[in-house]
Formats: structure tokens, sequence, C-alpha cells
């Protein structure tokens, strides 16, 4: 039996072209001005601890992502804890984008009252702002209280909806009417209704006057108990941009589940 031979010249020309391309890349990269600050984005999985709870900060830089379509930042000047304990998720424009943000609870809690203390104007977001209090296991299975005009400066400014929210009697809408930074909003989700409750204050025992909206729901799109998770963002209504060109902020002072 003959072996056939192996002409190996144009292996180890190819291996020499790519050896002189390196070494380009090296001198080239050695001789850039110390200007050049930019690097590739790196996308990492950030945790952080809030409320006694751990959080998955999230990150999409490269590509946008629903809601929205928006680009999610998990850089600390999106998502940060005070040093009081608070939580501060931001919309902040770096080089013309605008980048949101948003934090998944690490762990599910099922049926369950989810209270949100917030501690900001979020009756003064901009009209194409949006703030999230919800828990998400897929779209047709989600719980939301929401603060946002949907980019029409005539529209109430908070919402309370079960998905799809588009099927009569799934959502309520309402003002809040704020007299400080501090509100109280919960969803109780049980297995045969969910309620709802909006209130001035730091509070869940409230006067009448600061209670500003509740609602329970009966319907047949009541999200079973099935591996959901809690979620807080901050995001843009089809990734339009704040029609004031500032960036928005929205604080939480603290979470409570029981």
């Amino acid at each position: 039996m003959i072996k056939k031979k192996t002409n190996i010249y144009p292996a180890f020309m190819q291996f020499s072209k790519k050896c002189i391309q390196i070494s380009l890349l090296l001198v080239l990269g050695a001789c850039q001005s110390q200007d050049q600050v930019e690097e590739p984005v790196v996308n990492t999985t950030r945790v952080i601890e809030f409320s006694g709870y751990e959080w998955v900060v999230r990150t999409n830089e490269e590509s946008t992502a629903g809601p929205g379509p928006n680009y999610f930042s998990d850089s600390e000047e999106n998502v940060w804890v005070d040093e009081d304990g608070r939580l501060h998720l931001k919309i902040v424009e770096i080089g013309g984008i605008w980048y949101c943000s948003g934090v998944t609870l690490r762990n599910s809690y099922g049926f369950d009252k989810y209270v949100f203390y917030v501690a900001s104007r979020v009756d003064q977001l901009d009209e194409n702002v949006v703030g999230g209090l919800f828990t998400y296991k897929n779209d047709e299975e989600e719980i939301d209280i929401e603060f946002s005009k949907w980019s029409d400066s005539e529209n109430q400014d908070s919402q309370f909806a079960i998905q799809p929210s588009y099927l009569a009697g799934n959502k309520t809408r309402y003002n809040l009417d704020l007299e400080s930074e501090l509100s109280t909003h919960f969803f109780d989700w049980k297995s045969d209704r969910i309620e709802f409750g909006s209130y001035r204050g730091h509070t869940l025992t409230p006067e009448t006057k600061d209670v500003i909206s509740t609602w329970t729901y009966t319907g047949v799109s009541i999200p079973p108990d099935n591996d959901e998770r809690l979620k807080i963002n901050l995001w843009l209504f089809r990734g339009v941009k704040p029609t004031d060109n500032k960036e928005a902020e929205m604080i939480i002072d603290h979470v409570d589940i029981f």
C-alpha cells in the first residue's frame, strides 16, 4: 500500500501569516494613543444583597431585549444599595445609549404578600419611563404594580395589572398624587384572589386619607404558584428616551415578603 504524500507547505505558509498578523496587532496595540479608553463590554452575573435577600442584577448591554426593547446594565451607576440599605435603580445615558436597570430575586416565594416601601417620587417619572414591581414566570403568568404614563402625558400614572392585561377586568389604573417621597405598595397573592394596595407614607395601616388605591382581583388569570421570581425594574416604554433627556431613578427603601 502506497501512502499519499502530504504537502505541508500551504499549512506552513498559513501558520507564518497568522504569526505575522498577531505580531502586527501587538505592535499596533502598544502604539495606540493613551487617550483611547474604550474597552469591550463584559457581561457578568452580579448579585447584590438588599432587604435581607439576594438579587441578581440584569444585564444585556450588547443587544436590546424586552421590555422596551432596551439595553440593561448591571453597572454600579445603574444599580446599587446605599449606606442606608436602600436600593437605587437608574436609567443612565452613556455615549448616546440609554441603559435601563432591573433586579430579580434569587428564590421563589409563591403565594405570599409582597410589600414595597418606595422612597422616591415615582409619580414624577418622565412619561416614557416605567417603574415595575412584579412577579414573573412568563408573559401570561405575571402580577404587576407599575408606575408610568406609557408615553401619554394625559394618562394616569400607575396601575395594578394581571397578565395578560389586555383582557377585560385584568387591569385598573389610578393616580398616585403623592405628597412626599414615601409610599407603600403591595399585592397579596393567593390561589383564589390577589389584593392590591397603594398608600402614602411607609405603613400597612394607613389613615383613610392616605389610601391611594386598592383593588381585589378574582378573575381567571391568577398565576399558579409555579417557580416565579419577584422583580423590580426601571425601563423605557418602547425603548424611547425620556422626553426631558434626563436620567431617571427609582429608590426602594425595603421589601417585605410574608
